[in-house]
């Protein structure tokens, strides 16, 4: 297939800008618009050498002549003869929220040069990033100082509840987003998928979709299992339990995988000096927690909930144990909170896009419960998983809130598929759980499991571990996958990511493999992903 021209790219512009109705349409044109790319203006994206492009699709895909919005999207084309040539690949880094452009240079990392054989085609979702219009509702939202996430005390309660509802609030202030918010469902998302596809030309889609990107691709196969090609599923989502119950379920195991963490320093005293037994350490956490409620640090801004946040991070990935343990040991022992904020503000203050868009899909991608049973669900599970129970609940609170209504969850069924599928999760993995990966596995009997046993990394793909990484290189070349083993699988065990022996953002921690990301593009999918929680 010969690559499309290189003309025009799109600019980004605000919420309030939705483009008039289209003019008609033949058929063939609504079936293959064009998408015209040009060198990407976005500094960060030409670095990667992307090219860059829009396709205007349907605010509302049941009425496709109707309001047009714009997905932003990139382009590596193939360096690889036109007979090696094996078709498109869609990405996706998860979220939902997560801008995606940065993903396309995602070949470049496939152990063996097997990446230069396709076209990567990265793109933000409806309402992120460089997609218009883009959701946006208050920059204040992720503040500093703010209280502790466990509501011991009713101003708590009112702190937070009013806080969230007043975020909802501004979510839907405008015509143009409340037109936005009622098209926002990972259903429109699946159907934008289609849209591309259709606009590339490609017979089927192949695709490598990381975290809340499990969900879009298995979703797109039960809607579309004629199209699907090669699907890569890394850190998979349980379809049964989006997003209410899921959000239970990662409360559980980042509790799990926090002690897990407290252990890693525990086993190191004389390089961390926070003492020698997990329960040691934890209960320095804590203490900590409460005298930050009382003192904040950090010249007043670093309180319990920024703190919080940040040590979440351990719970996702073991890239930066060796820095989050230095700096949390700097904060405990000296009062020290500097850097442990510094790391707050990187990842959370600033431009809330990704949060809004994180809302937009989540409340109405079901239905959620009223606060008495929130309140009283986050109670139980916080007597047993307190590291993260009352911040994850009130960082979906807003959909107490939503001024959008929410549709009926999608059942997700693979047994229409007859494409082979390749899952991948660690065992331990606290965002989306293990058991998502099995029970994924279970409903499309054409996919092989890989696992990393033990393993505690969040899409742990591309993080340096040969047997992880030459699967998806045998894959994407082949077709080849693990042989399916009797049972629940895993259908191959491959070791864990471990954590580097020093600080500093670095996925280059296992076996020697040419698919290490480089920290920059690192960075980019974690924060994708936190965009999730």
């Amino acid at each position: 297939m010969s690559r499309l021209p290189v003309l025009v790219t799109a600019a980004l512009v605000g919420i309030g800008v939705l483009s008039a109705p289209a003019p008609a349409a033949t058929a063939e044109q609504a079936a293959s618009p064009v998408i015209s790319w040009s060198e990407c203006r976005n500094a960060e994206l030409a670095s990667y050498g992307l090219q860059c492009g829009s396709l205007a699709v349907p605010l509302d895909h049941a009425a496709p002549g109707g309001t047009r919005i714009r997905l932003a999207l990139t382009r590596r084309p193939h360096t690889s003869s036109e007979a090696a040539y094996r078709g498109v690949i869609l990405t996706n880094p998860g979220g939902p929220g997560g801008t995606g452009r940065s993903l396309a240079s995602l070949g470049d990392y496939v152990p063996g040069g097997v990446g230069d054989t396709y076209d990567w085609i990265g793109f933000d979702p409806r309402g992120v990033g460089g997609s218009t219009p883009s959701l946006r509702c208050s920059r204040s939202y992720f503040g500093v100082n703010r209280p502790s996430y466990v509501p011991t005390r009713s101003k708590v309660y009112s702190y937070w509840l009013n806080k969230n509802r007043a975020y909802a609030n501004a979510c839907a202030s405008t015509a143009a987003k409340r037109s936005l918010l009622a098209h926002m469902s990972t259903g429109n998302s699946v159907r934008d998928m289609e849209a591309i596809r259709a606009a590339l030309g490609a017979e089927k889609l192949n695709y490598y979709g990381f975290s809340y990107g499990t969900y879009l691709g298995q979703l797109y196969a039960q809607r579309h299992p004629a199209r699907v090609g090669r699907f890569v599923l890394d850190g998979v989502v349980d379809s049964r339990r989006a997003w209410y119950a899921a959000n239970h379920d990662q409360d559980r195991a980042f509790d799990r995988n926090l002690k897990i963490f407290w252990r890693y320093l525990a086993e190191r005293p004389r390089r961390f000096k926070l003492g020698t037994t997990v329960g040691s350490v934890r209960r320095k956490y804590f203490r900590t927690l409460t005298r930050l409620d009382r003192r904040p640090a950090a010249s007043g801004r670093l309180g319990p909930a920024e703190l919080s946040d940040v040590m979440l991070e351990a719970g996702y990935h073991v890239f930066d144990w060796p820095g989050l343990g230095e700096a949390l040991s700097r904060l405990v022992r000296r009062g020290q909170g500097a850097t442990l904020f510094a790391r707050y503000r990187q990842s959370q203050m600033g431009d809330d896009n990704s949060f809004a868009v994180y809302n937009a899909v989540q409340c109405t991608d079901q239905k959620w419960p009223g606060w008495a049973r929130t309140r009283r669900d986050a109670w139980r599970i916080h007597r047993t998983a307190p590291f993260l129970t009352w911040g994850n609940t009130w960082f979906n609170a807003p959909c107490l809130f939503w001024r959008a209504p929410a549709k009926p969850r999608a059942v997700v069924t693979g047994t229409a598929v007859k494409a082979r599928m390749l899952l991948i999760s660690e065992t331990l993995d606290a965002a989306t759980p293990y058991s998502g990966a099995v029970r994924t596995r279970a409903l499309f009997p054409s996919a092989s499991l890989v696992a990393g046993m033990g393993g505690t990394t969040h899409s742990s793909s591309f993080s340096g571990v040969a047997c992880v990484d030459n699967t998806v290189a045998t894959y994407l070349r082949t077709g080849q996958l693990p042989r399916r083993v009797a049972g629940a699988g895993p259908d191959r065990r491959c070791p864990r990511v471990r954590p580097p022996l020093a600080s500093g953002f670095s996925a280059r921690t296992g076996p020697a493999a040419s698919g290490a990301l480089p920290d920059a593009l690192r960075r980019d999918l974690v924060a994708a992903q936190r965009a999730g929680r």
